[in-house]
């Protein structure tokens, strides 16, 4: 495992693996993986195992952030690989209207702020 994946995984904190993302939206394993492939959530592999898994952040109590999607396309439109996206979207900004990153401003109802930055770094 990379330092940079050790990174990675402290930054994010928590992780939900396929299983466990299946189980907490009531999804069979071949649901969720197609969000996986569809870009509704990002994932990564983690651990020493290398399982795949994704950011727990990326629920609330309804299931995923239905802001994600959107802004992984800026981003990736602007060239970020994934997990230069899950670096972004987990590095705290104290210049945001919240504490916290980015993906803490997305879960507090401000999608048109993190995707303005989002743009910023994008063009």
């Amino acid at each position: 495992m990379s330092d940079q994946d050790t990174d990675l995984e402290t930054l994010v904190g928590e992780w939900l693996t396929v299983p466990d993302l299946a189980e907490r939206l009531g999804l069979p394993l071949s649901a969720v993986r197609r969000l996986i492939d569809d870009r509704d959530v990002l994932s990564a592999r983690v651990g020493e195992r290398k399982v795949v898994a994704v950011p727990a952040k990326f629920l609330d109590d309804e299931g995923v952030l239905p802001a994600l999607k959107g802004t992984f396309t800026v981003l990736g439109d602007g060239g970020m690989k994934d997990d230069e996206i899950l670096r972004w979207l987990f590095t705290p900004d104290s210049t945001l209207p919240v504490e916290g990153a980015p993906i803490d401003a997305l879960r507090g109802g401000f999608k048109t702020e993190v995707r303005r930055r989002a743009m910023e770094l994008a063009f």
